[in-house]
């Protein structure tokens, strides 16, 4: 069920000099809601900024005592750098849950993430039980996050950076090979990231035979499949809204050459 509520800061933290993690008490909305890992909140980021910012749920909890989420997101302008200086106790106006989540009970699974596409994939690892790999894929070493935690909750986890300054040096397309080259298992490979990262990945998964999942990453306007900004192309000719329809698709209805 989506809700607007004002949700209380009760944790915050940089994980890199311009990627923060907040948590955030949500009242009953985890309760009420069938959470998905994949699926989004819309910010509200200062009183004179008119659109929203929409930020994927990292974590959760559901509490008779309140209900949390976790995002981690970047810094990147105005609007975000607005909410990354609200102290614990401020709160924020929240619009969730919103969207169409992974499917990603039972497993294993394949969990690839790119950039600020990787907190998201903590949720899928959570939600398979420690049975996933993941792989993860950063510009460099200072932009790495969340690796601890994957490294908890998923049976492996394999980094690469685009400069090689940790793990391997090149882009997880290829790492994606390399394991589903080893080991066939996988329920499915799910990914969030840039789309050119998940065209590449798809394409991969394809030549497997292994389904995909893919988590698109598109400009939003109202959230709720209202102003039709995010459209999404599809193989099919149709054109699918990435706020309402996603933004978790089947890799094999997006139209990647549009």
């Amino acid at each position: 069920m989506k809700v607007e509520r004002k949700c209380k800061v009760i944790a915050r933290e940089w994980l890199t000099r311009d990627a923060m993690s907040m948590t955030l008490d949500v009242g009953d909305m985890v309760r009420t809601s069938d959470v998905r890992p994949g699926q989004f909140v819309h910010i509200k980021c200062g009183e004179g900024l008119l659109l929203r910012r929409p930020v994927s749920v990292c974590e959760w909890t559901g509490s008779e005592t309140g209900d949390t989420l976790t995002i981690v997101f970047e810094v990147k302008g105005e609007g975000t750098g607005w909410l990354s200086r609200r102290p614990v106790g401020h709160t924020v106006d929240v619009l969730g849950l919103l969207g169409n989540g992974f499917d990603a009970e039972g497993g294993p699974y394949l969990l690839v993430g790119g950039g600020i596409g990787v907190p998201p994939m903590l949720g899928c690892a959570g939600a398979s039980g420690g049975t996933s790999t993941a792989i993860l894929g950063f510009r460099s070493k200072d932009k790495a996050i969340l690796l601890d935690r994957f490294a908890e909750d998923c049976a492996d986890c394999l980094v690469a950076t685009d400069d090689g300054s940790l793990g391997y040096h090149g882009f997880v397309d290829a790492l994606v090979r390399q394991e589903l080259e080893k080991k066939h298992h996988y329920q499915a490979v799910l990914a969030c990231g840039p789309k050119p990262m998940l065209k590449s990945v798809a394409k991969v998964a394809a030549g497997f035979d292994v389904p995909c999942q893919v988590s698109m990453e598109e400009r939003m306007g109202c959230g709720v499949g209202a102003c039709l900004v995010c459209a999404a192309p599809m193989r099919d000719g149709t054109v699918k809204h990435v706020c309402k329809d996603g933004p978790v698709f089947n890799a094999k209805e997006v139209d990647w050459d549009a």
